[in-house]
């Protein structure tokens, strides 16, 4: 399941990941709120806060998030992927290089950091 984290900054389409995620997921809640930032700030950054496995994404939600990651390609400003994985956090690191704008990792316990990244473009000084 996603959610909308409400304490993203006005300018950042936040979410949290729980449980299986699906289709639906992406569809009914993603895609509006990322369609909404988008038409308003003419940028999107994005946040994703991974707080199931993985493999709880269901085929079509996979296919829904390269969708939306194709359909927004021109728009992306700064994505954050939340997650202790290490791997995930490689590949988002990784990822970075081939998308147009910024994409960055942060573990969980970051997430306010990593807000303040997406909405910013900089980190809180520590």
């Amino acid at each position: 399941m996603i959610t909308i984290i409400p304490e993203a900054p006005e300018n950042v389409a936040a979410f949290n990941a729980t449980g299986e995620v699906t289709k639906e997921d992406f569809e009914n809640i993603v895609f509006p709120v990322v369609k909404k930032k988008i038409d308003h700030f003419h940028e999107l950054n994005y946040l994703l806060y991974l707080d199931t496995d993985i493999d709880n994404f269901t085929v079509g939600a996979w296919f829904e998030d390269a969708i939306l990651g194709l359909k927004n390609l021109a728009n992306w400003n700064r994505a954050a992927i939340v997650t202790d994985k290490k791997g995930i956090q490689n590949f988002t690191d990784i990822f970075s290089v081939l998308m147009p704008g910024e994409f960055k990792s942060f573990p969980k316990g970051n997430l306010y950091n990593a807000l303040y990244w997406c909405k910013n473009g900089n980190e809180v000084e520590v």
